[in-house]
């Protein structure tokens, strides 16, 4: 396959109990890498993610919201998927992430160590916790007009994110999203109120700016070694800064006008390595249907990955190494 190829990595809101759980246990480059990233979490924090996410008196319907374990756990699945890809000679031209998933995508791009962005997550994680109030993000099955049309919405939140034309997220606390879900619910307008306590990608998280500012300037980071695409600039970058990492979670996702920028320099192979496949489904959405552009997820809530991951390297001409 010669166009390029892009891996895309989902932040919050994309996890579930049991994501991965059968390359954890029947992939063995899943499992070690899995197992070295909860080391790396231990270390810093006391806490086995792996022993959440595999509990088995979890159902995988069960929300999954508590962000100390939510943040590194969608890291390490993303991560673990990451290098099991690549070690299968599947490799990345381009690194796509958004949100959350920017940290991994920088991470694999290899412009900060495993080690630094679980240090980054966990800090983020337990800053917000401290001193956030609780709030949320609900995803709107609509035009994203829809948010500046009506007051209601720019009143009670924040235009967190534009995934594609009929699909946009709102961020805020939570007592004022309720109102909004009420109005949602009047008028028949399709929503999920995700996985999330807090409200990313608005003024919900801005009471950790400077804490979180000390320990990220601290932090040192190096030039990536692959292209890193930001929905935070709908552009390639080539190397992270301390305020990167902060903004990826305070400043709006443009995942849809990333999408259509680069699909204006070509064609490309995109593999959603989040542990949904929401990405994938956005870039379905977003894509004209002239285009040549193939689209591939591996993980989702109802199928996980090992006849995918298996599929995808047959497609991409590779021997199988587990």
């Amino acid at each position: 396959m010669s166009k390029p190829i892009i891996f895309m990595f989902s932040g919050q809101g994309s996890q579930y109990y049991h994501m991965g759980k059968d390359l954890y246990f029947e992939n063995n480059v899943f499992r070690r890498w899995m197992v070295t990233l909860n080391d790396i979490v231990y270390k810093n924090a006391g806490i086995s993610i792996i022993d959440e996410i595999y509990n088995e008196n979890k159902k995988r319907s069960e929300p999954f919201d508590q962000l100390l374990y939510t943040h590194p756990a969608i890291f390490m699945i993303e991560y673990s998927l990451a290098r099991t890809l690549i070690e299968s000679g599947v490799e990345p031209d381009y690194v796509l992430g958004a949100s959350l998933g920017e940290v991994t995508s920088a991470a694999v791009a290899g412009a900060i160590s495993i080690e630094k962005a679980i240090e980054c997550i966990l800090k983020q994680a337990e800053l917000i916790e401290n001193y956030c109030e609780l709030g949320g993000m609900i995803a709107i099955i609509n035009n994203e007009e829809l948010y500046h049309q009506v007051p209601i919405f720019s009143l009670n939140s924040e235009l967190a994110a534009v995934n594609y034309s009929s699909h946009f997220v709102i961020s805020g606390t939570r007592n004022k999203l309720i109102k909004i879900e009420e109005y949602l619910k009047d008028r028949n307008i399709l929503f999920q109120t995700l996985p999330v306590r807090y409200g990313f990608h608005s003024s919900n998280i801005d009471s950790i700016e400077s804490e979180y500012k000390k320990f990220l300037y601290k932090s040192s980071f190096k030039k990536a070694e692959i292209s890193v695409i930001s929905c935070l600039t709908s552009g390639c970058i080539t190397e992270v800064s301390p305020k990167f990492f902060l903004d990826v979670s305070r400043q709006p996702i443009c995942f849809q006008k990333t999408v259509l920028e680069f699909e204006k320099k070509g064609q490309f192979n995109y593999i959603d390595v989040g542990p949904s496949g929401t990405l994938a489904t956005f870039v379905k959405k977003i894509l004209d249907k002239d285009s040549v552009s193939q689209i591939y997820d591996i993980l989702t809530p109802f199928s996980q990955g090992i006849k995918k991951l298996e599929r995808l390297k047959e497609l991409f001409n590779v021997i199988k190494i587990s």
